[in-house]
């Protein structure tokens, strides 16, 4: 049985600083909904953006004055109050689709008003209720703190890779035939990594870091180029494919990388726009319009927000077959939740970055 009241954390889109821990009355599950305790949350930095009151390109998003943060989770099912839902036991391990509404194919706006964590409120809570058909099951395999990592991070790295393909045929056994630059060592780039490298495309990743890099290497990086000593990096790409270019970016940095990216993508390559660490504003002087570049080469550019449930399940099958298992950096305790979120905003992390909110196993 559930306690009456349970503790969150709650943000008035207003610092990190000024994250505070309350209390609220645990929730009642309406019908076709199952009541979660929460084992374990796993960060983005996206909730580091909603905690800063700075997510605000989705317009389609309508802004929380206060709100519970973040999406990512592993529970455990408490109860059920689903009659036509009866897959979900009491005792079963659970993890939530980021936009809850969006169960298969293209994203529409009104599926983005269903996003845990803005405009829903989040998962930084010892206990929420779920759509019973927003949930899906974990592989068994995995502990509850490599869980939390996948709805949001590996989705995505999921979608960049295999979005454009039917469901069902995903990248695999390709021998190398296809290649795949990955930007940055945070959680979608190392959820790529290791997708890429279990169904045999060839890898290359950037960091600024040596460390980092050589930990890339470890799972299976074909190549690394450090962009601090190569800050013409798309060269060495270029290189690294006999002029070819790579199939596939990871387009993670925005303003300062995109056109590098358009630089060593190959012929009907796809660049995936997945974040913007470097600036949501386009470089000066770069005056060549996004369009102009993409017809260039022929090249897709397309911007990734997440999966729908079914392509998750269909990622859940591939992680299970071969046995793929998110790289975590660090684990908090759930009253360390403010310094969590401070320490993923610092961008020192290799992976996930994961509160424990209760147990974890």
């Amino acid at each position: 049985m559930a306690p009456k009241t349970s503790r969150q954390w709650v943000t008035g889109q207003d610092g990190l600083d000024n994250l505070r821990f309350s209390t609220a009355d645990t929730p009642e599950p309406k019908e076709a909904e199952v009541l979660v305790k929460i084992n374990t949350v796993a960060l983005n930095y996206r909730d580091t953006e909603v905690v800063m009151g700075l997510y605000g390109h989705h317009k389609s998003v309508s802004q929380a004055q206060e709100i519970v943060p973040c999406s990512d989770i592993c529970g455990t099912v408490v109860f059920s109050n689903s009659t036509s839902w009866t897959s979900w036991k009491e005792g079963q391990r659970v993890m939530a689709i980021f936009n809850q509404s969006h169960s298969a194919g293209q994203i529409k706006e009104k599926d983005m008003a269903s996003g845990l964590g803005l405009p829903l409120p989040g998962c930084l809570t010892e206990y929420r209720c779920f759509p019973a058909e927003s949930l899906v099951s974990v592989p068994d395999y995995m502990t509850d703190e490599e869980a939390c990592c996948l709805p949001i991070a590996s989705v995505t790295a999921w979608m960049a890779i295999n979005g454009m393909r039917p469901l069902g045929q995903p990248a695999k056994d390709v021998g190398g035939g296809e290649s795949v630059l990955i930007q940055g060592t945070g959680g979608v780039a190392i959820a790529g990594l290791k997708i890429a490298h279990a169904a045999g495309l060839r890898t290359i990743i950037t960091s600024s870091s040596d460390t980092k890099l050589e930990q890339a290497k470890n799972l299976g990086a074909d190549e690394t180029i450090n962009y601090r000593t190569q800050p013409e990096w798309q060269d060495a790409v270029m290189s690294l494919t006999s002029n070819a270019g790579v199939d596939i970016i990871f387009e993670t940095g925005g303003a300062q990388t995109l056109r590098k990216s358009f630089d060593c993508i190959a012929f009907g390559g796809l660049i995936n726009c997945i974040g913007y660490l470097s600036g949501k504003e386009d470089a000066p002087g770069d005056r060549l319009n996004t369009n102009v570049l993409a017809l260039r080469r022929t090249v897709t550019l397309k911007g990734i927000l997440n999966g729908p449930k079914e392509r998750f399940e269909e990622m859940a099958e591939f992680y299970a077959e071969n046995k793929i298992r998110p790289v975590v950096d660090k684990v908090f305790e759930f009253e360390d939740a403010k310094e969590a979120l401070k320490y993923l905003y610092s961008g020192g992390h290799f992976g996930k970055v994961v509160i424990r909110v209760d147990g974890g196993g």
